[in-house]
């Protein structure tokens, strides 16, 4: 049985092409050229790395403007949305205006992915991931974190806040968008 396909003829390679050295001479270049060049490594711990705004770290609570506890109004949306199901809480009613608060809240780091679907879907933008990206425990005990070990002041994540704020005007806007275009036809 012979085969449809024409044989594949190969080219014929030339003294230097065989000789490969040429290649070998433009790597040693490329090498020498990058030595010169400054390093991309940082030397940590002494110099800490910065993230930008739309890094995802640890997952925090976000405390209220007066200091009196954390935003929360204890929907349960979090607990709900985390594929890992490492968010749980119980709710409590209250006098205040938010009617609601977590009793416990509490985060299993072992189980989080690190995904950001609790901050997107909180109403109240209650919790937040932070920007800490050096998490260690010692022990599983130590790893999941309660309701005061989640608690930071709202100064602290501000610039993941108005980050999450443009984000949904963005995400709103193009749902707005495709509403309308939905409309027309």
């Amino acid at each position: 049985m012979q085969s449809k396909n024409p044989p594949i003829r190969r080219t014929k390679l030339s003294f230097l092409e065989r000789l490969y050295l040429p290649e070998i001479f433009k790597a040693m270049a490329y090498t020498f050229v990058q030595m010169f060049r400054p390093k991309p490594t940082m030397s940590y711990p002494e110099v800490r790395w910065k993230p930008p705004a739309i890094f995802r770290g640890r997952p925090v609570l976000v405390e209220r403007e007066d200091k009196t506890g954390t935003r929360c109004v204890a929907c349960g949306l979090c607990a709900r949305v985390c594929p890992p199901l490492a968010i749980s809480m119980q709710a409590s009613e209250t006098d205040l205006p938010q009617e609601r608060y977590p009793i416990t809240f509490e985060i299993n780091m072992l189980r989080c992915i690190y995904c950001g679907y609790c901050e997107e879907v909180c109403p109240e933008e209650a919790i937040v991931m932070s920007n800490e990206y050096d998490i260690t425990y010692h022990t599983r005990e130590s790893a999941i974190l309660n309701k005061q070990q989640l608690l930071v002041p709202m100064e602290k994540v501000k610039d993941r806040l108005e980050f999450l704020r443009k984000y949904k005007n963005s995400v709103r806007r193009a749902e707005d968008q495709v509403v309308g275009e939905d409309a027309k036809s």
